[in-house]
């Protein structure tokens, strides 16, 4: 399955760990809203004005303030199932998602939860984001390429999530019994994992989603349809030209694909794409009249010959990707796909023999933010972030001194903010292009991870939520913070 930050990454991510490590002893919560008595991991905070905020996390946690952030209540989820993200439509309404398709939702303020079956829950589906856009109408994302959305408050939600057909790349790589299901009609989810989804909400129907392999889409209907979106940096160079039925090339090629090689080394977010292609004379000869498989293997052995030359310039092997490999087993699809090899063939088409080469975006992505309907961020591995100005078309990397997980980023006009593992905060003047370490009088000295920020609409009350129940708070759109929970005397008795 894809990669989340909440299941995939206990080496890289404290966060991980924490979650199945700490907090071994859990006290009964009243069934009435009150006193917070156990300050738990938070994955989540949201702030629809600049009164209202509700925090989500472990063990089905849930806190919430009318005052701005200043005091924080603890509210009644019933459920002692981990929440992944909440978001709020008002100071009233939302919905908080998490573990194996749960589905809450308030309706007044995050004081009280109550469950909304879905098919998620059903399939066992782990559900990474959620958007409300208003009081009856939401977003939720998760794994196995899922997109659910309500538009009666959450009574039911339609199934939109990515999936597989016979022309799907992914579609050869699939068990001969999913295979089957998808020649059915029968649906088949992409093996992908979307992890954060977020909308402005009403009056404004614009929605973005981001998740593994770089996954960034965008919507302009309130999440009904989505369009990919572009991150700057993709490139290629010219093909290697093969001779016919040759598997050899020129040597005169290796110096440029050794800079090309070289050019992406230190960006570890970024994979080389390696793919085969041949002339339709190739195709014809070699491929429909000839043997298949001795033409798969001039394929194969193209794409080596220039796999090696990458790796020889110091192209770590697993950032070399295969495309287009050829489909060995053929001949277990054709009774029912009689198209199947001729389809491969057609996509292995070229104005001469040769193997593409080109850079391929890989980043893990976390979160992504909006402030206004065209600037936006997203925060990701490796010290990853991205910014848009055109409203999530296109976007392009910035610059983070340090390689660590990005978890969050949120911005006001002047200023931008990321956090994230072991006390990683950084602030952008312009817009997200360089980051900087902030003033260390402006922001307090922490170890622990920061999972998710957020500003108010007005852009003034900032939140920052983390480890052990850790919220900081600023006034003054994000000069300033201070940490408002857990209290002094709570912060010392560790998790």
């Amino acid at each position: 399955m894809g990669y989340s930050i909440f299941n995939r990454v206990p080496l890289v991510l404290p966060l991980a760990l924490l979650v199945f490590g700490c907090h071994e002893v859990h006290l009964d919560y009243s069934q009435s809203p009150g006193e917070i008595v156990l300050y738990d991991d938070l994955y989540s905070v949201s702030m629809p004005d600049d009164s209202h905020a509700v925090a989500v996390g472990y063990y089905g946690s849930a806190y919430f303030t009318a005052d701005g952030g200043e005091t924080w209540s603890q509210g009644v989820t019933d459920t002692l199932t981990s929440l992944y993200k909440v978001s709020m439509a008002d100071a009233q309404h939302g919905w908080a998602v998490g573990q194996r398709g749960l589905i809450l939702k308030t309706e007044d303020g995050g004081a009280h939860w109550v469950r909304q079956p879905n098919s998620k829950e059903k399939e066992g589906v782990h559900l990474f984001g959620v958007a409300a856009i208003d009081a009856n109408s939401a977003v939720a994302i998760g794994e196995w390429g899922t997109r659910i959305r309500t538009e009666d408050g959450g009574k039911t939600w339609d199934d939109y999530s990515f999936t597989v057909n016979e022309e799907h790349p992914m579609f050869q790589w699939l068990s001969p019994f999913e295979q089957e299901k998808v020649r059915k009609g029968e649906t088949v989810f992409e093996d992908v994992g979307l992890n954060d989804v977020y909308c402005l909400g009403a009056p404004s129907l614009r929605c973005w989603l981001i998740g593994e392999f770089g996954y960034i889409f965008y919507s302009e209907d309130g999440g009904k349809s989505w369009q990919k979106s572009n991150i700057e940096g993709s490139r290629e160079i010219e093909p290697v030209r093969f001779g016919y039925n040759e598997v050899e090339f020129d040597s005169a090629y290796i110096d440029g694909l050794s800079s090309f090689a070289r050019s992406v080394i230190d960006e570890a977010h970024l994979n080389v794409a390696v793919e085969a292609v041949a002339s339709a004379e190739e195709i014809q000869e070699f491929g429909r009249e000839g043997e298949p498989i001795d033409f798969f293997e001039t394929l194969e052995a193209r794409m080596q010959e220039v796999r090696t030359v990458l790796e020889d310039a110091g192209l770590e092997s697993e950032r070399v990707r295969l495309r287009g490999q050829p489909p060995w087993d053929y001949e277990d699809y054709l009774e029912d796909d009689s198209r199947f090899l001729e389809r491969y063939y057609e996509s292995r088409l070229f104005g001469y023999p040769g193997v593409k080469v080109r850079v391929i975006q890989n980043p893990i992505l976390f979160t992504v933010r909006f402030r206004d309907e065209n600037h936006g961020m997203i925060s990701g591995l490796g010290g990853v972030t991205l910014s848009t100005r055109d409203g999530g078309k296109n976007w392009s990397y910035g610059k983070l001194d340090r390689k660590m997980a990005v978890f969050s980023v949120a911005s006001v006009a002047d200023r931008a903010f990321a956090v994230g593992e072991k006390g990683l905060v950084r602030v952008s003047l312009d817009g997200g292009r360089t980051w900087e370490p902030p003033d260390e009088e402006t922001f307090p000295t922490l170890f622990t991870f920061m999972r998710d920020m957020t500003f108010d609409p007005t852009g003034k009350i900032g939140l920052v939520v983390g480890q052990s129940g850790r919220i900081l708070r600023s006034k003054d759109s994000g000069r300033e913070w201070v940490s408002v929970l857990p209290p002094p005397q709570e912060s010392k008795k560790g998790g």
